[in-house]
Formats: structure tokens, C-alpha cells, sequence
């Protein structure tokens, strides 16, 4: 934690449920300097069409008047470009791009804001934290199911949640620890900017646009109060066995040791989030029983990219075990074929040099414990698939299987699976 991070959030502990003021002081030229430079140098651009290293050219001269017009209140939030990008069920979803400069002061005000909210969020939530991560979270559900029994489980699935954010319950959130009037000033601003959407510009009265450096950590203090802080604080002291939330951003799973206590809280789950203008999806969120499986009903379910359902270890003792869930390993292998089909003209030690790197990336996240089966699998079908494109390099086809088994074994190896987190625990 930095020296200006630490100020902060000694300042929250000393002030616990107090307004903080006076917070946009600590957005500092070398602040700004620094974010900039945390920022991706490849990211697409905003409605300006500037990218990072034009931006960079003179960056000094903009940085200096760009937190004389934050400070001043003379900033104006440009608009945010949208686009879309392809889901796993064929749909798509929006992303808001900002500006480079909208995203370095946003990226400046989470600075700042976050040691005070990291004090107030729950262990149970992991998403868009420093120091959390989808694995530990994965760990956390692991351990609740296998080792405290915790097998009904809420598969929570919010409709269109960035797009349902109240403006108005976010701001009385707010208003419970940020009193800074230039910081909420701004981020009112950057609420109500509008969206560049296929030429036609709309300003949003409700919902966030995804894609914004501050959004992450607006999204965690929404969910913080409309659900963490209700669950924790109001709900678990009236149930009558164990339970447990683990969440990640906008994705929550609810976890009990009584069926009772599942079936009250799926009952009053959508009344809460309703409040707060959320909503669950009616035909994916569902109460599910981990400790019987009847015929015909759906195995396990889905979470952070995996399948999770109950099986026995080599004990023979009950324990939740994950496999890479079929739409992720579906939609990976299509871009992985992809990528092989519009690179089969590369010098074949480069290719399987970049293509060593995508599969290196791929298994350091799927490669857990129980899961080698799919990892195998996966590993399998890229060699198959890059066979078949070394063969459609032009000309006459000269790779035979034979041929093309020593290139990946001996020659130029492609990397195997492995196993990068493996739970200790898991031995029941």
C-alpha cells in the first residue's frame, strides 16, 4: 500500500461511519502521473479517437490542466463510446469506452476512494479487489461445501445489472462516507455522461456503463449495502444453521446448511434487490440441492468459469468437485481456432512460441485441482486444431500426424498441462 493509501485509510479508521472531506487534496499532479501510467497502452480508444501514446506525448501540460478543471469543478465527462462484445449464449454485451484522460481521472478518484471502502466490504467478496481473486474465492466455496456442509446453494443471476444501478440509491450510499463535494460533484457527472451508441447519443437516468476505471469499485459499494451488508448484518442472525456469501463483482452465491434457511431467503431475495432497482433472472437463478441429484434435473452449476458438483474423493468422502464449464470451454476453444487459422503463416517456432503463451494463460486459471480431465481435453483439441492449419499453409500438405508429433514433442514442445492451484485441503 502506498504512502498516499495508507494517509487515507488511517483517516477512515480514525473517522469509522463518518462523511470524509476534503479527499480530492490528495489528487496530486504525481497521482494523476502515476495512474497514467498504470493505465493498458493498448486499450481502444474513446470518442476523441486519442490513444495512450498520443496522449503521453504531452502528457505534462494536460496533466496540470486537467486537475485545475477536476478541482474547479470546470471538468466536463466526454461522452463514452459503446460497443459490444459477444457472450457465451450468443448475445451481446455493452462496454463503454471512456476517453484516456476520463479514464486516468477515474483511475485517480478510485485511488482514493478505495482504502476507505476496503475497510468497510466484506471478506466474501473478491472481485476487482487488491489481493483477491476468482481462485481464492473458489477455494472459499470448496471449503464451505466440502468441509462445513453448507450443500443448498442460491445460484444468484442478476438481470442486466450495470444497467439497472440506481442513480439515486447509489448517491445516498455515498453520502455515508464521501462528503467531498468536487469528488461527488464529479462523479455525478460521469453517472449522467452521455453514450455514443452507433452514432445516436443518449443520456442514461439510471445504470452504469461498463468499461469505466471507477466502475468496478462503484459496482462493490452497490453491492455492499444492497446485498453483502443486509445478508451479513440482518439476515444470518435469523437462520438457523450455517451460512455463507461469496461473491465476485455482480456474480453471488448464497450457501446454507438448511434447506429451510435457503428456501426463506430465495424467497425475500428479490423483494431486497428490488429495492434497490435489481432483479434476478427468473429462468437462471435457483435454489439448488447438492446432497441428492434426482434424474433429469441439471448437474451441479456454474460459477466463475467452472461447473461445480458433488462427487466422492479418494476417500470416498463427499467433496465439490469442478470441471471448466462447457460454454467457457466451448467459446476458448472457437477463439483459440481462430487465432491458429489467422496465424498459420507465421514461422512455425513463433507460432507455437505465441501459442505456448495463450495456453500457458489458459491453464494457469483453469488449471485446479479435479480438473485436469478438461484440461487434457482442451490440450488435445488445440494440437488437433493446429495440425489442420499447419496443413492449409499453401501448397501441398507435408505434415503427417507422425511428422507433426515429434514437432510438438521434440522439436518446438507445446506446452502441457499442469495443475497451477492445488487444494491441499481437498483430501477429506
Amino acid at each position: 500500500m502506498s504512502t498516499l493509501e495508507m494517509q487515507i485509510a488511517n483517516r477512515s479508521k480514525n473517522h469509522p461511519e463518518e462523511g470524509l472531506t476534503n479527499l480530492h487534496s490528495f489528487i496530486t499532479p504525481g497521482v494523476l502521473h502515476a495512474c497514467f501510467m498504470d493505465l493498458k497502452k493498448g486499450a481502444s480508444s474513446g470518442v476523441d479517437g486519442q490513444r495512450w501514446d498520443s496522449y503521453n506525448l504531452n502528457r505534462g501540460k494536460r496533466i496540470n490542466e486537467l486537475q485545475t478543471a477536476f478541482k474547479s469543478g470546470k471538468y466536463r465527462s466526454p461522452l463514452i463510446r459503446r460497443v459490444y462484445i459477444s457472450k457465451g449464449d450468443g448475445s451481446k454485451r455493452p462496454l463503454g469506452l471512456p476517453t484516456v484522460e476520463d479514464k486516468l481521472l477515474q483511475s485517480a478518484v478510485s485511488k482514493v476512494l478505495t482504502p476507505i471502502y476496503e475497510q468497510e466490504i466484506y471478506e466474501g467478496s473478491y472481485g476487482f479487489r487488491r489481493g483477491k481473486s476468482a481462485h481464492q474465492a473458489l477455494t472459499k466455496l470448496f471449503e464451505e461445501v466440502s468441509f462445513k456442509g453448507k450443500r443448498y446453494i442460491i445460484d444468484a443471476d442478476m438481470k442486466n445489472y450495470f444497467g439497472s444501478i440506481s442513480h439515486q440509491c447509489l448517491r445516498e450510499m455515498l453520502d455515508l462516507r464521501i462528503k467531498d463535494g468536487v469528488i461527488r460533484k464529479q462523479i455525478d457527472k460521469w453517472l449522467k455522461a452521455g453514450i455514443l451508441d452507433q452514432g445516436q447519443v443518449e443520456y442514461p437516468k439510471e445504470g452504469m456503463p461498463q468499461g469505466g476505471n471507477l466502475s468496478p469499485l462503484l459496482s462493490n459499494i452497490y453491492l455492499h449495502y444492497a446485498l453483502d451488508k443486509w445478508f451479513t448484518e440482518q439476515i444470518q442472525g435469523r437462520l438457523l444453521g450455517g451460512s455463507s456469501l461469496i461473491r465476485f463483482a455482480d456474480d453471488f452465491l448464497l450457501c446454507f446448511t438448511n434447506r429451510r434457511d435457503a428456501e426463506r431467503v430465495m424467497q425475500v431475495l428479490p423483494k431486497r434487490l428490488g429495492k434497490f432497482g435489481l432483479s434476478l433472472h427468473p429462468e437462471k437463478s435457483r435454489l439448488i440441492e447438492l446432497t441428492h441429484q434426482k434424474k433429469g434435473e441439471k448437474r451441479g452449476f456454474d460459477f466463475l468459469g467452472f461447473t461445480h458438483y458433488m462427487s466422492k474423493s479418494l476417500r470416498g468422502k463427499p467433496v465439490l468437485k469442478r470441471k471448466t464449464s462447457c460454454k467457457k470451454f466451448s467459446m476458448s476453444l472457437k477463439k483459440m481456432n481462430t487465432w491458429l487459422r489467422l496465424n498459420r503463416h507465421q514461422r512455425i517456432k513463433y507460432l507455437i512460441h505465441e501459442l505456448n503463451i495463450k495456453l500457458r494463460g489458459y491453464y494457469q486459471y483453469y488449471g485446479v485441482t479435479f480438473n485436469m480431465e478438461k484440461l487434457e481435453s482442451y490440450f488435445l483439441q488445440v494440437v488437433r486444431s493446429l495440425h489442420k492449419w499447419l496443413n492449409k499453409r499453401g501448397g501441398k500438405s507435408s505434415w503427417t500426424w507422425e511428422k507433426f508429433s515429434r514437432l510438438i514433442t521434440e522439436w518446438i514442445p507445446v506446452l502441457k498441462p499442469k495443475i497451477y492451484h492445488s487444494y491441499r485441503l481437498a483430501k477429506p
